[in-house]
């Protein structure tokens, strides 16, 4: 793999004086079979596969100690490796984030979370990553994930959407598709609502434990994974982000993104 120099982030310097500098990995799983878009990771933005432009901006991320891309195919190995990324490859896996649970059974016991990075958002921005890492060393966290104050309130009713609420020392209460009643009216109030932005990390031994949880009926009618966290009792803080995200799902999705760069 080819050296890429990293500075050591300001955040290191703030939290080293009472916190132990913490050891992150970003794992990016990548999955070759898609059922709307087969190949996905390797179709092409301005020459590079799309898992490339995923992987450099991640490198950008200064709260990473190391990235790794997780694969099911050797396809996307052997591109991987061709640009010098590093891979680790994979069985079958029913998500990403068990993906990620068996590719860090692979890493050193000395990294003390893990970002799980989708591989399908090539303009992921790096400080999502370290807003994320921040989390961690705001206290014992078992489960961190990032959301966003969305103030178009004619999106609150886009079940594709899902929407946080959380408390204010940031522990999340729930995750839905579409607010009832009684939450459209405080969303209406306040003029604003907290979208669910896509992205994970884990405390390492959490991630082994979550991934052996068994399905909870909330988690199947909302379609919605987080929740059988919730439901089983452990505990996921919010970070808020001022950045969107845009993933690419869809042929056509690639076409507008491919624009960008």
């Amino acid at each position: 793999m080819n050296v890429h120099r990293r500075r050591m982030p300001a955040l290191y310097y703030l939290c080293s004086i009472n916190y132990t500098i913490l050891k992150i990995a970003g794992i990016i799983p990548a999955r070759y079979d898609s059922s709307r878009f087969p190949g996905k990771p390797l179709a092409l933005i301005a020459g590079k596969p799309m898992i490339q432009r995923v992987y450099e901006q991640c490198l950008l991320a200064d709260g990473l100690s190391d990235v790794i891309i997780a694969t099911d195919d050797p396809r996307i190995q052997e591109a991987v490796s061709a640009f010098g990324g590093k891979t680790i490859l994979t069985g079958e896996h029913p998500n990403g984030t068990s993906r990620c649970a068996e590719a860090a059974l692979h890493l050193p016991v000395t990294f003390d979370a893990i970002i799980n990075i989708q591989g399908d958002e090539p303009m992921i921005h790096p400080e999502q990553i370290n807003e994320l890492v921040e989390r961690f060393y705001s206290g014992d966290v078992q489960i961190a994930t990032l959301i966003r104050k969305e103030h178009n309130l004619s999106r609150v009713n886009n079940e594709n959407i899902v929407k946080a609420f959380y408390r204010n020392n940031g522990e999340t209460i729930d995750f839905k598709r579409l607010p009832d009643e009684t939450e459209l009216s405080a969303i209406s109030a306040q003029g604003y609502f907290y979208q669910h932005v896509g992205l994970y990390g884990f405390k390492r031994t959490v991630l082994n434990e979550i991934v052996h949880l068994p399905p909870t009926p909330r988690e199947q009618t909302e379609k919605l994974e987080q929740l059988r966290w919730l439901e089983h009792g452990y505990s996921i803080r919010a970070q808020v982000t001022k950045y969107d995200t845009h993933s690419v799902d869809t042929p056509e999705d690639l076409i507008r993104i491919s624009a960008y760069f």
